[in-house]
């Protein structure tokens, strides 16, 4: 993607944003659309990985991607909570 994070530009940013934003469409559902405990993990772990991936190389991530994986981890803690009621029920 880049590779001097000092130099990066708008244009560059832009273009990580549209990169990341294609990556999560094909790949990743809304969290809302999450139906157990294994897949939203999945997601968290994967897209906590490409923010990191994306940090270290360009010292940059999207705002967004940070909004996308609090989402995935409130989705993450709600089946935690439905797990545990169930358990002490």
């Amino acid at each position: 993607m880049c590779n001097n994070a000092q130099l990066m530009g708008d244009h560059e940013r832009k273009k990580i944003d549209i990169e990341l934003k294609v990556f999560t469409l094909k790949h990743f559902e809304r969290p809302s659309e999450c139906r157990n405990l294994d897949q939203i993990r999945f997601y968290v772990r994967e897209l906590a990985r490409k923010i990191e991936e994306i940090e270290k190389e360009c010292n940059y991530a999207p705002d967004w991607a940070y909004a996308m994986l609090a989402q995935y981890n409130a989705r993450q803690n709600s089946f935690l909570l439905a797990e545990f009621r169930n358990m002490y029920r």
